[in-house]
């Protein structure tokens, strides 16, 4: 089974039901089944071939879930970016990923075409929603058009020719440990297992209506898009969770059944005066992206007595690990369950051996959902996927490290590296120092993250300014809001002299995380 097939089958079985709910649009699947055959077109008539790369550089919109489902349906590969991510990173992915065309929006057009300049593998772009008139000559030697135009007398006819199950589907862009993000490559056969894996413990029925407030560029907030078409459910699509009194209105009114949500969200939810709402359809609740607080847990019970909670653990790497079924959330309510179906799970010690419970060390995966391996990058593959107990398999080793307890449930200890986990994104807190480095003033730079009840872990960066230097919190931190996505830039810049080293030279950042100073609003 392809990807794209969750779409069709949905659209031959429910082609008048309502797939998506997106502001005051409310499409069919068999509109949206239209709308992604006429794109797919445009997209082959504009030379996309079989595993072509498409950047997909746009927010949660009812244009980028056509856009998903038509590169899949023209058989290419959709490479889905944050619309926060700014002109050098989002330049970087076209050139890394040898992207062959790129879809994007008219709020975004200016960055992407400056972008798009740089990649010299890209041939089209595609724009949606363009605001005013577009300046082709923006992009050297690249087609551009609107997607109006693009589609304008295309078939709605099905492209009947398909890739395999074990061809790439996605290539899914996280934080590297050197700073430069990593394209996780996955195939038809890792997508289709996981989300069968996911809708099978869920319960997933046609009748689910699935609130998403996640971007679709981070893998949680994707997956919720090809469930729901999975199953022939309905998708509320939401930009995020700013306006929260508006997604708790529309909880009620679109009867929505299915909330997937992050640490972060549920310190914001449960800030708020929920004894005035009423969730009579409301049947599960998810996290992800980090372990939710016990704290949290309690109070979700409490704000939602009749309401399935699920604690799940997942990196983008195989999409999800484990879930803890809803009646033990009260017995072991820091655990995030065991391995979710058709997959095993287990720990071993530093020289690959197993371990028993209560002993800490990696978890290692096995199972159809565990990507391909990294984009161009074979060394940094070899190091993650590797041998498993049986002859001519390969296993994920998750970097991070956990303990069981005698049942076998998972309990998370911390990353093997200094990755930070903030709001539900990893972020390799080199590539943040990378950019400190930049600015013209800073001589030292050190990032860590610290433990915050809210983000997961909020960012703080320790800088030691040039000799005869002054800056200030506030300019570096601006200075990162313009460099960095949202969620990488630093919530508390500490200025220092010196920051300390250890006997090699490098910084001990081991030292700055023992004598960081909080400030009250973070602690």
């Amino acid at each position: 089974m392809q990807v794209e097939e969750f779409l069709e089958r949905s659209a031959d079985v429910y082609p008048d039901k309502v797939a998506l709910v997106c502001g005051s649009r409310r499409l069919t699947y068999g509109e949206i089944e239209i709308a992604a055959n006429q794109l797919a077109r445009a997209l082959i008539a504009r030379g996309v071939e079989r595993w072509d790369r498409v950047v997909i550089y746009a927010s949660n919109s009812v244009e980028t879930v056509f856009a998903i489902f038509a590169v899949l349906k023209a058989r290419g590969i959709f490479v889905l970016v944050n619309p926060t991510t700014k002109q050098d990173k989002l330049a970087y992915i076209l050139n890394n990923c040898g992207a062959a065309a790129l879809i994007t929006t008219g709020s975004l057009i200016r960055t992407a075409a400056a972008s798009a300049a740089a990649a010299p593998y890209l041939r089209a772009a595609i724009v949606a929603n363009p605001i005013g008139h577009l300046d082709i000559s923006e992009i050297p030697g690249k087609e551009v058009v609107s997607l109006g135009a693009a589609v304008e007398g295309q078939s709605a006819e099905r492209v009947r020719q398909k890739n395999i199950d074990i061809d790439l589907a996605a290539l899914i862009y996280t934080s590297g440990s050197t700073g430069q993000a990593k394209g996780v490559m996955l195939t038809h056969y890792n997508i289709v297992s996981a989300a069968t894996s996911i809708t099978t413990y869920l319960e997933n029925a046609p009748d689910d209506v699935i609130l998403n407030v996640l971007p679709l560029s981070f893998d949680y907030g994707l997956y919720q898009l090809l469930m729901a078409f999975k199953i022939g459910g309905t998708l509320v699509l939401e930009q995020s969770f700013t306006y929260r009194r508006t997604i708790l209105n529309t909880l009620a009114h679109e009867h929505v059944t299915g909330f997937p949500m992050v640490p972060t969200i549920a310190s914001i939810l449960l800030q708020m005066d929920l004894a005035s709402y009423s969730f009579p359809d409301l049947r599960y609740i998810t996290n992800t992206a980090a372990a939710l607080p016990v704290t949290h847990i309690r109070k979700l019970r409490e704000a939602f007595p009749n309401v399935k909670i699920f604690s799940m653990y997942g990196l983008t790497e195989c999409k999800r690990v484990s879930y803890l079924p809803p009646d033990q959330l009260d017995i072991r309510p820091e655990s995030v369950g065991r391995g979710m179906p058709n997959e095993e799970v287990y720990v071993v010690d530093e020289l690959g051996n197993r371990v028993g419970p209560d002993i800490v060390g990696e978890l290692v995966i096995r199972g159809a959902n565990v990507m391909k391996g990294y984009w161009g990058l074979p060394e940094e593959t070899a190091k993650v996927l590797r041998p498993g107990p049986f002859p001519d398999e390969k296993v994920l080793y998750s970097g991070d490290l956990f303990r069981t307890d005698d049942e076998g449930y998972l309990y998370f200890i911390g990353r093997k590296d200094d990755m930070i986990k903030t709001r539900g994104e990893k972020v390799s807190p080199r590539e943040v120092e990378n950019v400190l480095y930049s600015h013209p003033k800073v001589g030292e730079a050190a990032v860590i993250g610290i433990p915050d009840e809210v983000l997961g872990n909020a960012i703080c960066a320790f800088v030691s300014p040039k000799p005869g230097e002054v800056v200030s919190e506030m300019e570096l931190r601006g200075f990162c809001a313009e460099h960095l996505e949202d969620f990488m830039v630093p919530q508390m810049v500490q200025l220092r002299p010196t920051l300390p080293k250890s006997a090699n030279g490098k910084i001990a950042k081991r030292e700055l995380r023992i004598e960081v100073e909080v400030p009250e609003e973070v602690a």
